[in-house]
C-alpha cells in the first residue's frame, strides 16, 4: 500500500494558473506615428488634467534644482537636469489611466484618475519605482565619480564656474565625453525595462519582473523602431527642460499619452 504524504502536493486547483506569455507585435515607424497622434488627440480632449501632471513635474523639477543650489550641491545641476527625465515614465500614471479609459470610450473625472494614480504605490509600479529611482541614483553617483577623477582639481564655487570649467576646458570636454557614453548606456537599460512595463503594470495584473521582460523583449525585437521612439522621448524632454522645465507642461502629457498608445500596438490586449 502506498502512502501519501497529507499537503505534499497541493490539488490542481489551488495552484496558481501560469501567466501566458505576452504576444509581441511587430513595430514601425508608422506606429510611433500614430501613437503620438493619439497622444496629442488625448492631450486636447483633455487639457487642463493631463497638463496637471506635467505641471506637477515641472515643479518638482524647479523645487529640485532649486534644493541644490541651496545645498551648495552646484555640481549636481546639469547632470540632474539630464537625469531628471529618466524618472518620467513614473510620473505619467495618471497619463496612462486617461488614455486607456478613452480608448474604452470610458467617462472620467478627477477623482478617478488621481485615485488610480495613487494606488499604484501599493501595486507592483512601486517596485519599478524603485527600480528607476536606483538607475537614477547610479547615474548621478557616476557623474560624481567622474567629476572626482576628472576635474579633481576644479573649483565649482558658483554653477557659471561649473559651466565655465565643463563646457571650456579640455579637461571638461573629456568628462562630457565619459559621462555622455556612461549616460547613454544607463538610459538605454533604463527604457528597455520601462517603456512598456510601466503602463502594461498599469493595464494588467502581472508582476514587475515579467513586465520587464516583456518591455526588453519588444525593444530587441524592433531595436530600431524603438531606439528611435527613445530617441523623440529624450531629445523632447531635454528641450522642454530649458524654458525653466515649463515645457515638461505639454511634452510630459502628450509623451505620456503616447506611450500607451504604442504599448497597445506593440502588446495585444489579453483575449477574454
Amino acid at each position: 500500500m502506498t502512502s501519501k504524504t497529507a499537503g505534499s502536493t497541493p490539488p490542481d486547483n489551488l495552484r496558481p494558473p501560469p501567466q501566458a506569455v505576452p504576444q509581441i507585435n511587430k513595430v514601425t515607424a508608422g506606429d510611433i506615428a500614430a501613437a503620438l497622434k493619439a497622444g496629442l488627440a488625448d492631450f486636447r480632449a483633455h487639457p487642463l488634467m493631463s497638463g496637471f501632471f506635467g505641471l506637477f513635474y515641472a515643479v518638482f523639477g524647479i523645487l529640485f534644482v532649486w534644493c541644490l543650489v541651496w545645498l551648495g550641491a552646484i555640481w549636481m545641476i546639469i547632470p540632474a537636469a539630464v537625469g531628471f527625465p529618466l524618472v518620467a515614465p513614473f510620473a505619467a500614471a495618471g497619463l496612462y489611466e486617461m488614455s486607456r479609459r478613452r480608448q474604452r470610450g470610458e467617462s472620467f473625472g478627477w477623482s478617478a484618475i488621481l485615485t488610480v494614480a495613487a494606488n499604484q504605490r501599493k501595486r507592483e509600479m512601486g517596485w519599478m519605482a524603485f527600480v528607476t529611482l536606483f538607475i537614477f541614483w547610479v547615474w548621478i553617483y557616476q557623474v560624481r565619480l567622474w567629476l572626482a577623477i576628472i576635474l579633481k582639481d576644479a573649483s565649482f564655487s558658483d554653477f557659471y564656474g561649473f559651466w565655465n570649467t565643463v563646457f571650456f576646458t579640455p579637461q571638461g570636454w573629456t568628462f562630457l565625453a565619459v559621462g555622455t557614453c556612461v549616460g547613454a548606456f544607463l538610459s538605454a537599460v533604463l527604457f528597455s525595462v520601462t517603456v512598456i512595463a510601466m503602463p502594461m503594470l498599469l493595464d494588467r495584473e502581472t508582476d514587475f519582473v515579467s513586465a520587464m521582460i516583456t518591455s526588453i523583449r519588444v525593444v530587441t525585437e524592433n531595436p530600431v523602431v524603438m531606439l528611435s521612439w527613445a530617441a523623440v522621448i529624450s531629445a523632447a524632454m531635454l528641450l522642454s527642460l530649458v524654458p525653466a522645465f515649463l515645457g515638461l507642461i505639454f511634452t510630459l502629457p502628450v509623451l505620456g499619452h503616447a506611450t500607451w498608445h504604442l504599448y497597445r500596438r506593440a502588446v495585444p490586449p489579453v483575449e477574454g
